[in-house]
């Protein structure tokens, strides 16, 4: 974890803001409490040369990770980590020797739950290009290196030729999906105080991994009729199960009421 962190996670972080060219990790301890599986599921590869595991993994770490931004004198961290999630293993290709398995490619098929207690988060965020940051905006963006089309390749093998192609392989094609509308929503808009009962402003937002695509607000309609038309790439090794709408009650705004989570089947 800690060549993953100085030899790729800290040349993309200098990489992505001029103020962070001078980012670099002091300390790197991942603890000694170890991750817990849940639970374990196989399924069936697309081909004979693969096996997928899915994880149910539940990670509640002691872990230690100091940095510094050495031009602005500024020092945070990380004392202790939550991760809750979907971890999905590929072991590809198979080999006829030992180690039998070429190589693991590791992602979670959806954004898992991710919990950590910062130190020094109000030295970082007073960085001249990061003000406009918050501590929640940077887990998410943290979350999302971890879910599928990102993907993490560990090579068991020397040499190995499919490593580029399962680093990065091809997406199978072009979803469309056409969002026609919602019935029966609830009432959330309140007025007077909570005395007098409006309707809902309702959105819809499609997640299929990382890619999010969020429809037009329909305003005071508790029947709202999208009939939206959206293009999504999904990714190679998707996950055995549906893709997820969510319906929000006001307008894209940081306060959002929930009304309701539905699937549909490609």
């Amino acid at each position: 974890m800690e060549k993953l962190l100085v030899e790729n996670v800290a040349p993309s972080i200098r990489a992505s803001n001029t103020h962070l060219q001078t980012f670099t990790f002091t300390k790197v301890d991942m603890g000694e409490k170890p991750l817990r599986v849940l639970g374990v599921r196989a399924h069936p590869g697309t081909h004979k040369k693969q096996i997928l595991l899915d994880l149910n993994i539940s990670y509640v770490g002691d872990v230690q990770i100091d940095v510094e931004v050495k031009k602005f004198f500024c020092k945070a961290g990380v004392k202790g980590m939550q991760l809750h999630g979907m971890l999905r293993i590929i072991l590809e290709p198979l080999l006829g020797d030992v180690p039998i398995v070429g190589a693991l490619t590791m992602f979670f098929i959806r954004r898992p739950t991710l919990d950590i207690n910062w130190t020094g988060m109000t030295n970082l965020l007073d960085i001249p290009g990061l003000s406009s940051m918050s501590d929640t905006m940077i887990m998410d963006t943290i979350s999302s290196y971890l879910v599928l089309p990102n993907r993490l390749l560990v090579p068991l093998v020397p040499d190995l030729h499919e490593a580029a192609q399962l680093r990065c392989p091809l997406p199978r094609g072009v979803v469309r999906v056409h969002l026609r509308g919602a019935r029966d929503l609830r009432s959330k808009d309140r007025f007077m105080g909570g005395l007098v009962e409006g309707k809902s402003d309702p959105y819809a937002v499609l997640h299929v991994g990382t890619q999010v695509v969020t429809s037009r607000v329909i305003d005071d309609d508790l029947n709202p009729t999208w009939d939206e038309v959206y293009e999504v790439r999904p990714p190679k090794d998707p996950p055995h199960g549906p893709p997820q709408t969510s319906r929000s009650g006001e307008t894209p705004v940081p306060t959002l009421t929930w009304l309701g989570r539905g699937t549909g089947t490609l």
